[in-house]
């Protein structure tokens, strides 16, 4: 890649919460971006207008992580689109909460299909067609560590990805391409919010030593970080942005 080109990212699951941040806080670092999505189409494309409205360039693309066919057409198009791929945060999840005794196929064969499926295609299509020197940041959670009741299959699809990004780390440093996992704590978006009750948010955030949530902008710098020059020396790293709490 020369000075003249622009540095391209994917992200996934970016039309709202963490992955929208991702999204915004990589175009003001100056990427072209790629906005992926699989529902929230609406959503996607005023992300895409706000980045270009602010001098940026950026592509809402439907995919669904957990089919074999998406992470390989969200390349395609952010080949098309903007000549080659220098970034990529695997960010997508699904999660479904409940005692393992209580877990059915269906929610179990899900969350495999997105977290641990979707991130191994995304981490193997990065091999194969990143360019050199890129980045490539995977998301965890900081419930790898809590192991807290009701996480059991969420947590394991989590840690597979920590173990897949060491290795992936050492076969790819040649090329000097790194690969990194964020694992937030708490985050207030609607994923951690959705069925909680204010006594629930308010006893998880007494843990926290800072004395908050997190806020999507908060991992959102973090990512900056990790895609950008200054971390070419980290590499097969898992950081816990929680504040704290582990």
């Amino acid at each position: 890649m020369t000075d003249s080109q622009t540095r391209t990212a994917i992200v996934t699951g970016a039309s709202k919460g963490i992955g929208a941040a991702v999204a915004r806080r990589l175009a003001g670092d100056g990427l072209a971006v790629l906005v992926n999505y699989a529902q929230g189409r609406e959503a996607a494309e005023a992300l895409v207008r706000a980045i270009e409205a602010g001098g940026g360039r950026a592509l809402a693309v439907r995919a669904d992580i957990g089919d074999p066919a998406g992470l390989p057409a969200l390349f395609d198009a952010a080949e098309q689109a903007f000549g080659g791929v220098d970034v990529l945060v695997n960010n997508a999840a699904v999660m479904t909460l409940s005692p393992i005794a209580e877990t059915d196929d269906d929610a179990f064969e899900r969350q495999v299909a997105v977290n641990l499926g979707g991130v191994f295609r995304g981490l193997r299509e990065g091999a194969r067609r990143l360019r050199d020197g890129g980045r490539i940041v995977s998301f965890s959670s900081s419930v790898v560590g809590f192991y807290q009741p009701g996480y059991g299959v969420y947590a394991a699809t989590k840690a597979a990805v920590e173990a897949m990004t060491h290795v992936l780390a050492k076969e790819l440093g040649p090329r000097r391409i790194t690969a990194n996992v964020v694992a937030p704590g708490p985050v207030e978006t609607a994923l951690f919010m959705d069925g909680k009750t204010a006594a629930q948010v308010e006893a998880i955030t007494r843990l926290i030593p800072l004395g908050r949530l997190g806020r999507p902008d908060d991992i959102a710098g973090l990512v900056s970080f990790l895609a950008g020059p200054d971390s070419g020396w980290v590499n097969g790293q898992v950081i816990r942005a929680n504040g704290g709490a582990i």
